[in-house]
């Protein structure tokens, strides 16, 4: 995965983050929780792609 695939997940994020804003200033727990949930799996994306990168480091390293 790209580049491309790490500003989605980040942009995911941010979306979830507004998300969940505007449900606590409304008082829409379902949006509220909507949000978090979001958040939570761009989270995991992102670790995902960090443990990608790790392990491309690793291999890389043993190459040379």
């Amino acid at each position: 995965m790209g580049a491309d695939d790490k500003i989605q997940n980040k942009a995911e994020e941010f979306k979830g983050r507004a998300k969940e804003g505007v449900g606590r200033a409304t008082d829409d727990e379902r949006l509220e929780a909507e949000g978090r949930a979001e958040q939570s799996e761009s989270k995991v994306k992102q670790a995902g792609e960090k443990a990608k990168d790790a392990a491309k480091h690793v291999k890389d390293a043993f190459k040379r």
